[in-house]
């Protein structure tokens, strides 16, 4: 099969004029067929949901995933009449020094913060629309209520029994060297973003690590990305759309084909977890720290994340190569 060469400018075409469920059923179908070139158009349905219309996200990934996997998610109902809207000039060049820089993704804490510095080129009008579409996920408004949490500490996680959830989560940040909250609210400017999404930025970057734990997740690199589709199908969290729609995009332009449907099995696996997980946005886990890891899944009804690779398979392929350079 030819494939076709696909430009910047071309593919941003894709991106602005985006698509629906038919669409990602095709591109999805076409790619496990074989048709090398879809990977393309999954990839322009992954970044517009992320940068220009945020309404069809559920229905894009939902068909994404049922043309992939032959079946959709069993999920709750999110829905929205699409817009389309401009993207700013800064967030393409951002885009792709990132997905052209080799050396991205090398060091999971730099491309976090190189993602997530693209969300400051997305216009007022564009976070009012993910604002809204939040609101339409199941327990998003009632968890909101509740106000901005507090921080945790590790003081109160430290008096914790060695496995419960607050116990697990102390040695996980102190072993890893990681910190509480994944990035810096303040520095973020998380408090000035209209509601919910200034409730629900703050509390994913407290729950993140929590989420990991219950629901499964390695820290791995590869679950890294699973776990990101697991949080975007809990509320449409933004920083997970536009890290997975810069993720297809990199694999689609500077791997080779195969690395796409990695990506994907990877990606949609994770996603559906999410779907059909109940929703964790409101739990109060500050409650729970003295539980254990299995019976908080037990009382939530949620079922660890079935990987469909090993969790630490790129660390592994990574060590080989060290070796034999």
């Amino acid at each position: 099969m030819t494939v076709v060469k696909m430009t910047k400018d071309h593919f941003v075409e894709l991106v602005l004029a985006g698509g629906g469920h038919d669409d990602a059923v095709r591109a999805a179908r076409e790619m496990k067929d074989g048709d090398v070139d879809a990977r393309f158009r999954i990839a322009a349905l992954a970044l517009s949901v992320a940068v220009v219309a945020p309404e069809p996200l559920v229905e894009v990934y939902d068909a994404l995933t049922q043309g992939w996997f032959g079946a959709a998610p069993d999920g709750p109902d999110v829905t929205g009449i699409p817009e389309r809207g401009a993207v700013a000039d800064e967030l393409w060049e951002g885009l792709w020094d990132l997905v052209f820089d080799p050396d991205a993704g090398r060091d999971p804490a730099l491309i976090t913060v190189r993602t997530a510095a693209l969300t400051e080129h997305l216009s007022p009008e564009f976070h009012q629309r993910v604002a809204a579409m939040a609101l339409r996920y199941p327990g998003v408004e009632e968890a909101a209520a509740a106000g901005i949490p507090p921080k945790y500490t590790l003081e109160e996680l430290a008096v914790c029994p060695r496995d419960s959830l607050g116990g697990s989560m102390h040695a996980f940040v102190v072993e890893n060297g990681f910190d509480l909250e994944v990035l810096d609210r303040d520095a973020l400017g998380l408090h000035d973003l209209p509601a919910p999404l200034d409730y629900l930025n703050v509390r994913i970057l407290q729950c993140h690590d929590i989420w990991h734990l219950v629901a499964g997740h390695a820290t791995s690199g590869l679950h890294e990305v699973s776990v990101s589709g697991f949080q975007m199908a809990q509320f449409g969290h933004q920083y997970s759309a536009m890290f997975l729609g810069m993720l297809f995009t990199k694999m689609a332009f500077t791997q080779p084909p195969e690395a796409m449907g990695f990506t994907l099995d990877t990606v949609l696996t994770g996603y559906k977890h999410g779907r059909e997980s109940p929703p964790l946005i409101g739990v109060e886990w500050e409650t729970l720290w003295d539980q254990p890891i299995p019976e908080i899944r037990r009382r939530l009804g949620v079922t660890p994340y079935d990987s469909p690779y090993p969790a630490w398979m790129l660390e592994e392929m990574q060590g080989q190569v060290a070796r034999q350079a």
